[in-house]
């Protein structure tokens, strides 16, 4: 594209970019001395003034918006529903309205690819079947992109907490042998291993803050197995489940299956051992065997190239 495709463009921007310069500069909030004047004046100004906020700004405008844009994508099921809000509580967003949002931004983006590739194809191919392939292409790519964050999300935390679940339960363990309840247990867990075990720990605080708010620790549980996505801590909180119902120490429970755990990723660490022997033959076929070829064969077919030169 040349210089005078371009210029419409650019002044576009830099009108919008004036617009609302202009509109934000007009519309700006009161000074945050005279808020608190008004709300010494009349208390009932002092919650408005957080709710005004809420309504304000880009994320005031998000929230009105989410609804309206995630309605055509909205699980009809109640399974769908619950699929998703376990993959996106998987990935650590736990809000209420978290499905809300990924589905608007899923819309959202559907519609600022078509835009952006219906754009791109008009100025570069036209109206043809190029410029049509590209806005497919713009579309699919704004739908999908969301989603491949979502599992890449997903995927690395559910991995964090397989790898720093062991290390949390072993203090779990101590200090339940150490007179601590499960409640002040998981407390002091999180505490500690914030720095080190930062999934761990919001999800012992999540269902530590459910306790105390009242809810039953069955349920509470139960929802901790179902929020992190991995099966070491399902198994624990099922462990735990039993512990509580039939009374047994919940302290030898956590101790078998921190030991069980243990072992597992002995094995698993094993298991990669051995199959770097299969995954060495790859690289070494492709990279090391033709240089040592080359070595060793280079020079006799020197030679033999000069022999048949010389005769």
């Amino acid at each position: 594209m040349d210089i005078a495709t371009l210029t419409p463009f650019a002044f576009f921007i830099a009108i919008t970019a004036g617009v609302f310069g202009v509109v934000s500069i007009f519309t700006a909030r009161k000074s945050r001395a005279a808020e608190r004047l008004e709300e010494l004046k009349d208390p009932k100004k002092r919650n408005q003034g957080l709710d005004e906020m809420d309504k304000e700004g880009v994320k005031g405008m998000l929230k009105k918006a989410a609804p309206t844009l995630s309605k055509a994508l909205e699980p009809k099921s109640d399974l769908e529903q619950s699929e998703l809000k376990v993959r996106l509580a998987n990935a650590g967003f736990n809000s209420p309205n978290a499905p809300t949002f990924y589905l608007a931004i899923k819309t959202a983006g559907l519609f600022g690819g078509v835009m952006a590739g219906g754009g791109y194809g008009l100025v570069t191919y036209g109206a043809t079947q190029g410029g049509l392939t590209t806005l497919a292409i713009g579309g699919g790519l704004g739908f999908y992109v969301p989603e491949i964050i979502l599992w890449f999300l997903r995927s690395s935390r559910i991995e964090r907490i397989f790898l720093s679940l062991p290390d949390a339960l072993d203090l779990l363990v101590v200090c339940v042998e150490a007179g601590l309840g499960l409640d002040a247990a998981m407390r002091r867990v999180s505490e500690e291993m914030m720095e080190s075990a930062p999934d761990v720990c919001s999800e012992f605080g999540m269902a530590n803050m459910q306790l105390q708010m009242g809810r039953p620790r069955r349920e509470v549980l139960h929802d901790l197995g179902i929020r992190s996505g991995v099966d070491d801590m399902k198994s624990l909180a099922a462990i735990l489940i039993q512990a509580d119902r039939f009374g047994s120490s919940i302290a030898q429970a956590l101790r078998v299956q921190s030991e069980s755990m243990r072992v597992k990723r002995s094995q698993m660490a094993e298991e990669k051992a051995q199959q770097t022997a299969v995954k060495m033959i790859f690289p070494l076929v492709l990279f090391i065997f033709p240089g040592i070829f080359v070595v060793l064969v280079g020079p006799a077919a020197i030679m033999m190239i000069r022999n048949l030169l010389t005769t």
